[in-house]
């Protein structure tokens, strides 16, 4: 247990991994480690071998655990006894023959142009703080592609309303600048006015707050985008990430550069943005198969 504290400060402190990506890393681990004591299996990694860890997969997969949350799953402990490594506790590496089973591969979920443009026209949010503030969180998410940690993270000072662009900070705390449009600055001025009348105030100047003044919790956010969305869309996923995937999706759609967009949603490889050409493709394969003669 004293080797997944370790390791898990390590992620925060050494590779300033994000909290969410350090509480998955911990799930997983967590997870890992009940398996063993099922199993009567001792937890010193030095007697760790590829048949318990292969052992654990079956159990994933028996319980019917996604194929791509295995990854994840082997991925964290991959990373686990690497660290391990470098510290001298173990020598061998108990994944190195370790085969995982082939990722189905979906196409990102994403709201069509017309019901958001539905939701964002025509839906009335109300004039309240909370109306303002939830409507200006929906456009904050599609506009920006930001991630819903990086939207709850943001402070005042994160808007430039003279140059009208936020500061997004991502993953390791890596900082990258995504411009804004004049309407939605109108819509942020109106926001930021109507938290002061309001006397919403908090210790650390978060940009979105509760209506106690709090900063947001995921939940929060989740709640509202979900709210939302099921008023004009029926896709089974309706989380603050499919805004993400729709901001790509549609900037993709009216002829953005790839590259640009990777550097919008922060990626750290193109091969992560290249996933959204999946959907254009099939939307050009549509649009072929009803305007093509031949189709």
């Amino acid at each position: 247990m004293e080797y997944k504290e370790s390791f898990l400060q390590y992620l925060q402190i050494e590779k300033r991994y994000s909290a969410h990506t350090v509480r998955s890393y911990q799930n997983d681990l967590n997870q890992f480690y009940s398996f063993l004591e099922s199993d009567a299996i001792p937890s010193d990694p030095a007697e760790i071998s590829s048949h318990q860890i292969r052992a654990w997969i079956v159990g994933l997969m028996e319980n019917g655990i996604a194929s791509v949350s295995v990854h994840r799953k082997i991925s964290c402990l991959r990373v686990f006894f690497k660290y391990l490594r470098k510290q001298g506790v173990t020598v061998n590496d108990p994944l190195a023959k370790i085969v995982l089973p082939k990722r189905k591969k979906n196409l990102p979920a994403f709201v069509g142009e017309e019901e958001l443009n539905t939701l964002l026209d025509n839906n009335n949010f109300g004039d309240d703080y909370p109306g303002l503030r939830n409507r200006t969180i929906i456009e904050m998410l599609y506009l920006t592609g930001m991630r819903r940690a990086e939207l709850t993270g943001l402070h005042i000072n994160d808007i430039d309303l003279t140059a009208a662009t936020v500061k997004v900070t991502g993953k390791r705390n890596k900082q990258r600048i995504i411009p804004l449009t004049k309407p939605f600055m109108a819509r942020i001025q109106e926001y930021v006015k109507l938290r002061k009348e309001a006397g919403k105030a908090s210790g650390e100047d978060w940009f979105f707050i509760t209506g106690k003044g709090n900063k947001l919790y995921d939940k929060f956010v989740y709640n509202i985008v979900r709210g939302y969305l099921s008023m004009v869309t029926t896709i089974e996923k309706k989380s603050p990430h499919i805004l993400r995937h729709t901001f790509a999706t549609h900037m993709l759609n009216h002829g953005a550069d790839l590259n640009a967009i990777k550097e919008f949603l922060g990626h750290a490889n193109l091969s992560a943005t290249q996933v959204y050409t999946h959907n254009t493709f099939e939307k050009l394969k549509k649009i072929y198969k009803q305007a093509h003669p031949r189709a």
